[in-house]
């Protein structure tokens, strides 16, 4: 009512940004969708918000299907699902949410697939517990895996799960046409978050989200107390976003996506990541080229995971080198029993020399290493 350009222009961005990365039409607002986008502060809030409203919507179904249940007996079974390389948020989500949440298996490559969620589901259902939500990542933090949607959305739908897809980081890259595979499946999902304050060249905070019926978001969410109502309530174009989020105010963070849209265009933002896609590969290229170091998984969009072949205790003294020259900085992960270096392409300015630098360092460093390394272990 107060500021009904802020909130259009929120429709419209989002209509956009789901075009341009050729989101199904259900997801978006249009003239007379069930869909629509928001933007959310962060990753972590749009998952907290999907597993809210998803919890609200369980509770509601299991109710009408068994009145004698109160909502404290359905809350107690209730069991949202991620993989176990999800995002520490999404276990947080479900910790805020006073729900129980368990890791589904992935993969060798890291990855969930159909089979693993549905091994888990069977015995949960077995024992009495009501699944109600998984989070599908696209590009997990880690290493950069991706589920495979077009395996679980169809056992999600089956099972009156909510299946909602945080693709924070890799989403961005769905602009361009050669990537936009990784997004097969999105169909079969109920709601889907990526960041393009990642890497699309937009300001913290912008986190897009979307949901193919935003009734499902508002009926967990809407409180209609008389000093909140006024007359221009869901009419048309006009969204009342305080029920789509935690917080009733919100900032106008559409406008800074639309500059970001109207200063770079389509083209401008898809170099951005076939750029940064191309010096990811030209440090993995320099990596398999010395034999002292090893590629941990595949390189698909702008994050190498690599490590010296040797111990994790090796690994942990070449990150601590490295961070500490203060050169450049590596954040590491665990893969299985490994422990990982990973090396990512995000700064807008960066160049090919940059890669090459650090390149170096890293070389000169693991070098130095072990040297020290062999002579300390030749003393012991």
């Amino acid at each position: 009512a107060a500021s009904p350009a802020c909130t259009e222009l929120e429709t419209v961005m989002l209509d956009w940004l789901g075009k341009m990365i050729n989101l199904p039409e259900e997801f978006l607002a249009g003239k007379d969708g069930q869909g629509g986008g928001v933007i959310q502060g962060s990753a972590s809030e749009a998952t907290l918000v999907s597993l809210l409203a998803a919890r609200t919507k369980t509770i509601r179904r299991v109710q009408s299907e068994k009145p004698e249940l109160t909502e404290a007996d359905i809350m107690g079974r209730l069991v949202a699902y991620a993989s176990d390389q999800a995002h520490s948020s999404v276990e947080r989500a479900a910790l805020i949410g006073g729900v129980k949440i368990k890791s589904v298996s992935s993969d060798d490559t890291f990855s969930v697939c159909g089979s693993a969620l549905k091994k888990v589901l069977d015995e949960d259902k077995a024992s009495g517990l009501i699944p109600f939500f998984f989070c599908a990542t696209l590009g997990t933090t880690p290493c950069c895996s991706f589920d495979k949607l077009l395996e679980l959305g169809p056992i999600c739908n089956k099972e009156n799960i909510w299946m909602h897809i945080d693709a924070a980081y890799a989403g961005s890259a769905f602009i361009c046409p050669e990537f936009r595979h990784l997004l097969n499946g999105v169909e079969f999902a109920d709601s889907f978050n990526f960041n393009p304050h990642k890497w699309l060249l937009v300001n913290f905070d912008c986190s897009t989200m979307w949901v193919k019926k935003r009734s499902d978001l508002t009926g967990a969410f809407k409180l209609e107390p008389l000093y909140l109502q006024h007359h221009h309530q869901e009419s048309g174009l006009v969204t009342d976003y305080r029920h789509w989020q935690i917080p009733l105010g919100r900032r106008f963070r559409s406008l800074k996506l639309w500059f970001v849209l109207r200063m770079y265009g389509v083209t401008g933002l898809q170099e951005h990541i076939r750029k940064h896609v191309r010096l990811s590969h030209q440090f993995e290229h320099l990596v398999l080229q010395d034999e002292r170091f090893e590629i941990c998984a595949e390189v698909v969009l702008g994050l190498v995971c690599f490590r010296l072949k040797g111990s994790n205790e090796l690994n942990k003294a070449l990150l601590k080198s490295i961070n500490e020259a203060k050169k450049i900085h590596l954040v590491p992960c665990h893969l299985r029993e490994k422990f990982v270096l990973r090396f990512a392409i995000c700064s807008r300015t960066v160049e090919s020399t940059h890669v090459k630098f650090a390149w170096q360092h890293i070389s000169q460093l693991a070098t130095d290493l072990l040297k020290t390394w062999e002579q300390n272990h030749h003393q012991q």
